[in-house]
């Protein structure tokens, strides 16, 4: 159970005394285990490894079901159903203590807002784009956690990707009908001017990278669908004064999925289509997408598919899923390069159980094995693992 702390805030005038409550809330997710991920390819295409490239650890494991965190959240009543709202949290590794996106202090979230009953929610600040919130919830049986075995290793918009500088508006819930819609002015640090002075790299160029976000979520009974639409636009730049502007590519991913509860049994669909890039993607046994050369790229047309299931099991719920990213043609820079390779079909094969030990403390298992990561030849992905998770 959340601890709320509660304060009362007095506002003296001339004229009276006015009241507004103001509520905070600290919380958290602890999250630690046991567990064996191993990466290997037998290509050269992986940090320049040579003829193949394998690597493996056997430790601990940490942030598997859920990203370590803890933050602050509160709200201040304004009156006539109208609330200043705000959300910090932060993220970090439970292994080590560190803190987590890039050394963030709150990296994880970081907005400011105002709410009302009636209207809906406007955020400011640096949050998740409308594909994570609303895609995962209804459309995965691992609800976007599990590491390589969420939704997000194939539909890479919504792999929690958390964009700078946001606004974002959401709609309040309508008989189960929900909308979602938000700009991002740069998507990762502080926003850039534009600058207008001749004999120098950036005249003229939109140095910020752009993005808008929106979708439509419905969840009533034993349904739930999803439907979002997600572009970016690459920052502009020069290799040289008055060279030509390179950047400047946009890159489009929409995705629909749903799931629908038997009681006995949930069965989870998803389809997407992502053109000219990829978004925010998994990290497979510690290989990140950068370590390929994959990104915002002409050409590339990718596919996206899930098929799931979850059922009770006793007490715990078992959750299976396979996950298939269909590059359906290759970027243009890889047919003009010398490093010529066949891009092969991504498959992930995932296996879970949750069992609670109380209302804030679960155990879990976790077993996911992926092949032909980020489409390369016989690269493959190893996940198995036991942990822990705490709610506070």
């Amino acid at each position: 159970m959340k601890k709320t702390l509660l304060a009362a805030a007095l506002m003296a005038g001339f004229a009276g005394v006015a009241h507004a409550e103001t509520s905070v809330t600290l919380y958290g997710i602890l999250d630690g285990g046991i567990g064996y991920q191993k990466f290997k390819s037998t290509e050269t295409y992986v940090n320049g490894a040579g003829a193949s490239f394998e690597q493996k650890k056997t430790g601990m494991i940490n942030g598997i079901q859920s990203g370590n965190r803890w933050g602050l959240k509160g709200s201040e009543d304004l009156g006539d159903g109208l609330r200043a709202v705000f959300q910090l949290e932060s993220g970090f590794d439970l292994s080590t203590g560190k803190s987590a996106q890039g050394g963030r202090l709150f990296g994880r979230h970081a907005t400011l807002g105002l709410a009302g009953d009636s209207w809906g929610q406007l955020d400011f600040g640096r949050q998740t784009n409308i594909a994570s919130k609303y895609l995962p919830g209804v459309a995965d049986p691992f609800g976007g956690g599990f590491d390589q075995a969420n939704i997000g290793g194939a539909f890479t918009a919504a792999n929690t990707a958390r964009y700078d500088n946001m606004v974002m508006y959401q709609t309040p819930n309508f008989s189960g009908f929900q909308f979602g819609v938000g700009y991002s002015f740069n998507t990762d640090g502080a926003q850039q001017p534009k600058i207008d002075a001749n004999g120098i790299l950036e005249d003229g160029l939109e140095r910020n990278q752009r993005a808008v976000t929106t979708g439509l979520r419905y969840s009533n009974g034993p349904v739930g669908v999803a439907l979002t639409y997600d572009q970016y636009k690459s920052a502009e730049y020069r290799t040289a004064v008055n060279g030509p502007v390179r950047g400047g590519d946009t890159v489009k991913s929409w995705n629909i999925g749903g799931s629908y509860d038997f009681e006995v049994v949930k069965a989870y669909l998803a389809f997407g289509q992502t053109r000219d890039g990829l978004f925010a993607t998994q990290s497979y046994a510690g290989i990140n997408l950068s370590d390929v050369g994959l990104g915002a790229l002409d050409g590339l047309k990718v596919n996206s598919y899930l098929v799931g299931l979850s059922a009770p099991v006793g007490a715990g719920t078992v959750m299976g899923s396979w996950t298939m990213a269909d590059p359906r043609s290759a970027p243009d820079t890889l047919a003009n390069s010398t490093l010529s390779w066949e891009m092969k079909k991504q498959h992930t094969f995932s296996l879970g159980y949750s069992h609670p030990l109380s209302k804030r403390t679960n155990v879990y298992a976790i077993g996911s094995y992926a092949k032909n990561v980020y489409f390369l030849p016989d690269a493959k992905s190893t996940l198995i693992g036991v942990g822990l998770r705490h709610q506070f």
